[in-house]
């Protein structure tokens, strides 16, 4: 059975289409509205990608920013409250014949890469998201860790620095903080204003931003031993925009999480790039409502 894919990011709604074996056959992406024109949006997309006799893909799964519920119905919570879908419940709004998953962009970005990408055949990951925040997701036993309330796997926001700025979700020292888009200003004195442009004067061989980008990176590092500490993943998956910086980011970043990873048992935790690029939340989604409708359709 076809099914359907929608990211709904902050910038950008993506799209994707997969037919019955999971393989993509359609895609689409256009800027995100700035107000409720986002459902307007999505369901255009969702027309585009229509057979050509009419009919819908019958499993839809939807991947956004914020707090999904414990149902996965709906974005419960969304801090900064852009794009405009908080609190939608898509199932009733579309009145789909199937059940509508949503799910956290992360988590539908780890559960593609553990379908198809960087964590392929592995039981125990977690992903991290470097972008303007560092979003994160965690699957234990092949399921996805969603939690009591649905706020499971928002390791952007762990502690490391109890003297830092507060991240939007109020914590202080936040590996966000260390490390997101939005606080490289305030780390580099206002020399940079993107963690690209920090990654591209330090490959470029500036001195100080070598200093401030691996300086980011250690404490990258930090929250990343902190956490395989706790959850004991066979593979920590990055993935981002950042991640096109290569070696500029995964050597020393692999250097620092050896010199302080917990290893009484000689195998130390792989650090990969994600392999599913800026799509893994629409195909994750897709993934996702394609398991939920088979699931539905033997049960």
């Amino acid at each position: 059975m076809r099914s359907i894919g929608i990211d709904i990011g902050k910038t950008n709604v993506k799209t994707v289409t997969l037919d019955g074996s999971g393989q993509v056959i359609g895609q689409e992406e256009t800027a995100t509205p700035n107000d409720a024109g986002v459902v307007d949006a999505v369901r255009a997309m969702i027309r585009s990608q229509m057979d050509a006799d009419g009919k819908k893909p019958k499993c839809l799964g939807i991947s956004a920013p914020g707090l999904a519920s414990p149902d996965l119905k709906m974005i419960a919570a969304l801090p900064g409250g852009q794009p405009a879908i908080e609190g939608i419940d898509w199932s009733k709004l579309f009145d789909w014949p199937t059940r509508v998953p949503v799910l956290n962009d992360a988590n539908a970005a780890l559960y593609a890469e553990a379908q198809s990408g960087a964590a392929a055949g592995h039981q125990h990951a977690m992903m991290l998201t470097l972008g303007t925040g560092v979003g994160g997701a965690v699957m234990v036993n092949g399921q996805l860790v969603h939690g009591r309330t649905g706020k499971a796997g928002h390791l952007g926001h762990i502690s490391i620095h109890p003297d830092w700025e507060k991240s939007i979700l109020g914590m202080p020292g936040s590996l966000e903080y260390a490390f997101g888009d939005w606080s490289v200003g305030q780390r580099t004195g206002g020399r940079y204003d993107t963690t690209k442009d920090l990654a591209d004067a330090h490959t470029s061989g500036n001195e100080q931003a070598t200093q401030d980008w691996l300086d980011a990176i250690r404490h990258l590092a930090r929250g990343i031993v902190s956490l395989t500490n706790v959850l004991d993943p066979e593979v920590v998956v990055i993935g981002g925009g950042i991640t096109k910086a290569g070696d500029a980011l995964f050597t020393p970043l692999k250097n620092a999480v050896a010199e302080l990873e917990w290893n009484p048992t000689g195998q130390r935790v792989p650090i990969v790039p994600a392999q599913l690029g800026a799509d893994a939340g629409a195909i994750g989604a897709a993934l996702y409502a394609k398991t939920l409708c088979e699931r539905e359709a033997t049960s």
